[in-house]
């Protein structure tokens, strides 16, 4: 546990208060840690579908997933860089189809989504990743997921220069921008101190952006999404949505 604190903060009186809070918890021998009860139970990502249909609800709700990077994974920073090559997108938002990424582009132009957006969500030990979408129930569900699996898995076979020096860029600006107050600056001290046991300075995580290359960048795409079984979830009218089956099939190009 970390208690971590920003902005103007009396030292002591934060100590003081944390141990009055969290000074009762149960530590030392007797007491199982996290990484004890992991290791006796360790949990493993398994390809799976969660359809809850609801044919009253105006909009479809979905997500497909793979298994991420840890934090402390080598490959956690050109995963972040792969989300925002991915980017997001909303209809009702001003970029319309002049957005950058080729996803939002193609749902711009033939209405496929009201919106989408990659995440990339790091844990200790393992990771999530992959695009999540609102949509009319109505339209080209089919498209849509046609054209979602068609760029995450295209990330496999390259990646151009321009857009990930773009992707870079926009996940660097939203580095500084996270630390800008002290409710960011507090979370990414904790965060950093659970994960690393120190707190990283940012012109190393700059640093460490700048060196993903679109090598790099297929690199860890064929060893995150290719041939890699994905978790489905979706929520309303899901009759149009395909199945686990197709998503999978296409984590992968059949190429000649």
């Amino acid at each position: 546990m970390v208690v971590a604190a920003a902005g103007g903060v009396d030292h002591d009186q934060l100590v003081k208060l944390a141990a009055k809070a969290f000074g009762g918890l149960p530590s030392g021998e007797g007491h199982p840690t996290t990484g004890q009860l992991v290791a006796a139970s360790p949990a493993h990502f398994t390809g799976s579908e969660v359809r809850l249909r609801d044919p009253d609800m105006s909009k479809l709700h979905f997500a497909v997933a793979f298994k991420g990077a840890s934090w402390g994974d080598a490959d956690a920073v050109p995963l972040m860089v792969i989300q925002s090559m991915l980017g997001a997108w909303d209809k009702h938002g001003g970029a319309g189809g002049a957005a950058s990424p080729m996803l939002a582009q193609r749902a711009s132009a033939n209405g496929l989504c009201d919106s989408y957006m990659a995440f990339n969500t790091n844990y200790h030990d393992a990771g999530l990743f992959g695009v999540y979408a609102v949509a009319d129930p109505g339209g080209p569900v089919d498209d849509l997921a046609w054209s979602v699996m068609r760029d995450v898995s295209g990330l496999c076979y390259g990646a151009g220069d321009a857009d990930v020096e773009r992707a870079k860029t926009q996940l660097k600006a939203s580095l500084l921008f996270a630390g800008d107050g002290p409710a960011g600056v507090a979370e990414e001290i904790g965060r950093q101190l659970l994960v690393y046991g120190r707190r990283v300075p940012l012109a190393e995580m700059l640093a460490r952006v700048d060196a993903v290359t679109p090598a790099k960048v297929q690199e860890v795409a064929r060893r995150f999404i290719f041939d890699q079984d994905v978790a489905i979830a979706a929520l309303g009218d899901t009759q149009n949505l395909p199945d686990y089956t197709y998503f999978r099939r296409r984590t992968y190009w059949l190429r000649y």
